[in-house]
């Protein structure tokens, strides 16, 4: 593929991504990995793992936006946040040792299951108390969320959100904001590890985390005028189609 053509390609990956980051809590991985594989053509593992190095940039952008509405819930981050570096660990050393269509099958599942979460109405009615066993519930959450930022290459927004809303009560647009302070930390050990194991192409995460600062910003300041309902119909349905042109991918594509 020429040089700037696929510069190109990875700048637009990253504005697409950046973008979803700040309207949604999200990671932007969502995207980044069938970006990376059907329009850089990147193997599918070292897209999982050059994606959650490109989430970081990303993810700061969205957090210094929603940081400046004073919508992070601090404490909530710190825990699970906790039980997300450990998690990220997890999922980098599957990530090593999956196969390729397994990934793409696997992330063509979360895409699928996080479509039809966002159908479901939720919405948090204020935080509840922080004591052990909310602490021990968090910290739970955040090891599954860091597994699936390591194996699959995503922030692991899809799985935060709707749990902070649906079982510690934290508004919607806290727990988007919450969301991306956590992921902070999860990439940067996933990201860790990832090279450690030949895993990411850092110049490609670059490029992408870099084009997705500006679109994060706007996209955050988008988030606090649309509503719930209209944000999450419209995610669902750009999941729905990622799934779709994944699944179809693996189908041509012979098994490795």
């Amino acid at each position: 593929m020429n040089l700037s053509r696929r510069t190109l390609l990875l700048v637009t990956v990253g504005m697409a991504a950046g973008f979803l980051s700040g309207i949604f809590g999200v990671g932007g991985g969502i995207l980044v990995v069938p970006g990376l594989v059907m329009f850089a053509s990147m193997d599918q593992r070292l897209a999982h793992g050059t994606s959650l190095a490109a989430v970081l940039p990303i993810a700061l952008a969205s957090l210094l936006t929603y940081w400046g509405h004073q919508q992070v819930d601090w404490p909530v981050a710190m825990w699970l946040a906790v039980g997300s570096v450990v998690g990220s660990v997890i999922g980098t050393q599957l990530l090593a040792v999956a196969s390729k269509r397994a990934l793409g099958m696997i992330f063509t599942s979360v895409l699928i299951v996080s479509a039809i979460r966002l159908f479901i109405a939720t919405d948090g009615v204020g935080r509840m108390p922080l004591n052990a066993a909310a602490v021990f519930g968090l910290i739970a959450i955040g090891v599954a969320t860091g597994a699936l930022a390591g194996l699959m290459g995503v922030g692991g927004g899809v799985v935060m959100v709707p749990a902070m809303i649906v079982f510690f009560g934290l508004p919607s647009i806290i727990a988007k904001g919450t969301s991306v302070a956590v992921i902070i930390p999860t990439a940067i050990m996933g990201t860790i590890r990832n090279r450690s194991a030949n895993n990411v192409d850092l110049r490609a995460a670059m490029l992408v985390g870099c084009a997705g600062i500006l679109s994060a910003v706007a996209g955050g300041f988008i988030s606090v005028l649309l509503s719930d309902t209209m944000s999450n119909v419209l995610f669902a349905i750009l999941l729905i189609a990622v799934a779709v042109r994944i699944v179809v991918q693996q189908i041509r594509t012979p098994a490795a």
